[in-house]
Parts: structure tokens; C-alpha cells; sequence
């Protein structure tokens, strides 16, 4: 049996055929669905280009396929290229097909209505929360009210309708988006043995020059990258001195460079842009604490993996990030002040480093790869009994009509 599986990620197509990802979804990630199903055929934004960076990571392979989407960025493009995105949409599904939807994602909301026509069953991968991405300050365009009002009704009634649901939280999602049906906590971090460190850091005396490590996409603002420089130049006004790395890119990197040398702080900053996977790790192992305020989480693959290397970690209380660190360890999103003050309070108290290290390192355990894989394989094969045992009754009603 083949699965079609749709997500929001952009990828990049070269004249060989090649599908490419600068960052997550690469085929590792597909074989996952391998197990269980025959062939994965992905239904994905995805952009002819004439070649792709060294380091960027092919996609597709034995056993996974590509089915593009018409290619757009931001709501407006989208607008412009609805009436192909639906016509693409009904010849990606064939009757035979499982179907696992990643959500929040608008392209799944065109499936969706047209599997709806016939009753064909789909599960969902919930992996984000919209409401929280299109909170005041985290997206900027005339069209946020509308398109959080719009998603997130829309998450709400994909999970409603599905046979089965599978939550990168333990309680978070869940609980916004509820599925009646089946409906299970697995994160979709990717975290092999090898990634997880022997042991926690040790106690140190106090930080002379601290470093704060951010990682996170800079397409949009929805992580904070924003509140967090502002929050630096506040402790560095009170005299603390920090440095902060900050890894990723997107269209807002030019304009977050401009906010730190406004605040003076250009000095303290430094911007590496998107790294792979090992060298991200490396500046993991240098810095002194994470940092993600971000406006909305699933679970924060990033924040999972600089747990598993023993970096104490500060984050949002949203999403499922209370999940992964202690009450103690949160600040409300968008909120300077309270950022700076969190940050000061952890970096001067090498004890309370140490003390975070050791729990963080502990929590990350609980999301090695082979602690989710059973449960993974669990969720699809009742994804695939279930289309197969709908199949069934399909056929044998069909076959009672002719009759």
C-alpha cells in the first residue's frame, strides 16, 4: 500500500529529477513510513532550481516520491495560485492510498474536503498550532486575524474528522485539537544515540562572557528572534556581558542585524546562518544556554536536541514546551522584560547551570529514536488497517450495487 503524505516544508527540485531539503525531511526521515507502507509519495511545495548548495540533503529516494504543489511563498501567493493548488490536489489521492495528513497546513485542507466527497479516511500528524503562529507579533501581514481564525478551524475540524492522530505533544495539541478517534503523543524529533552526550556538564565557577544559542528559522517571527535581541541588549545595559549566536536564515535576518546594531549590541551578536545538523551541534557544545521565546511550539525539535547534549534551556510557555522544561525555566512569550530578567537570573548561578544541565539531559532521553520508533510503526500500521478495512467495505458495497 502507498501513503500520500502532505506537509507545509518547501523543497528543491534539480534538472536530474532530484528532490532536495536544506534542513528536516530528508529521506532518512521518509523511511520511517517504510516500514509499514510499500511507497510514500510526498504532496509538497517544491521549486525547479538549476542546483542546490553542497550541503543540502536529498529528499526523495528508493520507495518515496514527490507530487508537487504549484510553488508559493506567504499568503499572497498562495491567493494567486489557489485554483491550481486544488486541481493538484484532487489527482494526488487514489482510492488505494493511506492517507496522513502533517498539520497545521493549508494544503491538507484541500485534500481533506476532497476525500470527504467520498469518505476515504486519513490520519493526522499534528506538528504545530496555528492560533499560536498567527498570535499578534509573531506573523506580520494584513491577513493574520483572518488566517488565525481561519487555521485554526480548520485544524480543529481535520482533527475531528480523522480515523487516527498522532501529536508531537504529550498534552498540549491535544487539548486545543482534540480527535475522537485514535489519538497518540509522539514527537517527531529525530535523536540517535550518538546525539544524546554520556554525561552532564560539570559546575562551573561564574560565567565571565556568557553565550546564548539560538536555532530557529528566520522566515518569519514567530520564534522571537526579535524579543530575544532586545532582551540582550537589556541585560547588556545593565552591565552584563553576553554574546549570542544565532543559527538559521530567512527573509528577517538582514532586518535583526539592523535591530542589533541599533541597540548597540551588533558586536555581541553573531548570525551563522543555516548550518547541517553536525555543525549545529558543535555551536550547541560551545554555547551556555538555549534560548527559544518562541510565539508557538509543537515540541521544538531544536530545543529536544540541545537538551540531549546537556545545555541548560530557556523557552515560552506554549505549546509543548512546558512538557520538555519546568515551570522555572519558562517566560511568557513576547515579553522583554521578563526574558532579560530569566536570563540574568540562570547565567550568574553556575550551580542552577549545572542543576538544568543534568535535568535537561535526563528529559531528552525520554525522545531517543529507538523510545519512539515502536510507537511510530504502532501509529501506522493502524493508519494502514484502517484504509485497508475501509477498502474492504468499499469494494463490497460497490460490488453489492452491481449485484
Amino acid at each position: 500500500m502507498k501513503v500520500v503524505i502532505s506537509l507545509e516544508q518547501r523543497f528543491d527540485r534539480t534538472p536530474d529529477g532530484k528532490v532536495w531539503t536544506q534542513t528536516t525531511c530528508a529521506y532518512p526521515f521518509w523511511t520511517r513510513y517504510l516500514e509499514v507502507f510499500d511507497q510514500v509519495s510526498v504532496f509538497a511545495r517544491v521549486k525547479d532550481v538549476p542546483s542546490v548548495p553542497a550541503d543540502w540533503k536529498q529528499a526523495d529516494g528508493e520507495g518515496v516520491s514527490f507530487a508537487p504543489v504549484p510553488y508559493y511563498v506567504g499568503p499572497w501567493q498562495y491567493l494567486l495560485k489557489v485554483a491550481q493548488i486544488e486541481r493538484s490536489a484532487k489527482h494526488v489521492v487514489q482510492k488505494e492510498d493511506a492517507v496522513i495528513l502533517r498539520v497545521a497546513s493549508v494544503i491538507a485542507l484541500f485534500i481533506e474536503s476532497i476525500l470527504q466527497r467520498t469518505g476515504h479516511p486519513y490520519a493526522v500528524e499534528v506538528v504545530s498550532d496555528p492560533y499560536d503562529v498567527f498570535a499578534p507579533g509573531s506573523i506580520k501581514t494584513l491577513l493574520r486575524p483572518f488566517l488565525r481564525h481561519w487555521s485554526f478551524w480548520g485544524l480543529k475540524r481535520l482533527c475531528a474528522n480523522a480515523i487516527a492522530a498522532a501529536y508531537v505533544t504529550k498534552k498540549a495539541l491535544q487539548q486545543r485539537y482534540p480527535c475522537p478517534n485514535l489519538a497518540v503523543g509522539i514527537s517527531d524529533v529525530e535523536l540517535p544515540d550518538e546525539a544524546i552526550v554520556a554525561s552532564a556538564r560539570p559546575q562551573q565557577d561564574r560565567l565571565q562572557t556568557p553565550t546564548l544559542i539560538f536555532v530557529g528559522t528566520l522566515q518569519q517571527l514567530y520564534k522571537a528572534p526579535n524579543i530575544l535581541i532586545d532582551a540582550v541588549a537589556a541585560c547588556v545595559s545593565e552591565g552584563l556581558d553576553l554574546k549570542l549566536i544565532v543559527v538559521g536564515s530567512g527573509q528577517y535576518q538582514s532586518q535583526l542585524e539592523a535591530q542589533s546594531a541599533r541597540l548597540n549590541i551588533a558586536s555581541k551578536v553573531q548570525f551563522l546562518g543555516q548550518l547541517g545538523s553536525s555543525e549545529v551541534r558543535e555551536w550547541i557544545d560551545r554555547a551556555d544556554l538555549f534560548v527559544l521565546p518562541s510565539y508557538q511550539e509543537g515540541l521544538p525539535r531544536a530545543m529536544v536536541e540541545a537538551m540531549a547534549r546537556g545545555l541548560p534551556c530557556i523557552g515560552s510557555a506554549v505549546g509543548g514546551v512546558p512538557e520538555l522544561i519546568p515551570p522555572e525555566d519558562l517566560v511568557p512569550p513576547g515579553d522583554v522584560a521578563a526574558l532579560a530578567s530569566k536570563i540574568k537570573e540562570i547565567v550568574t548561578d553556575p550551580e542552577r547551570l549545572a542543576r538544568m544541565s543534568q535535568q535537561n539531559l535526563e528529559k531528552s532521553k525520554d525522545y531517543r529514536d529507538r523510545a519512539l520508533n515502536r510507537q511510530r510503526t504502532d501509529f501506522y500500521h493502524s493508519v494502514r488497517n484502517s484504509t485497508e478495512a475501509w477498502l474492504k467495505r468499499s469494494n463490497l458495497d460497490h460490488s453489492t450495487e452491481v449485484l
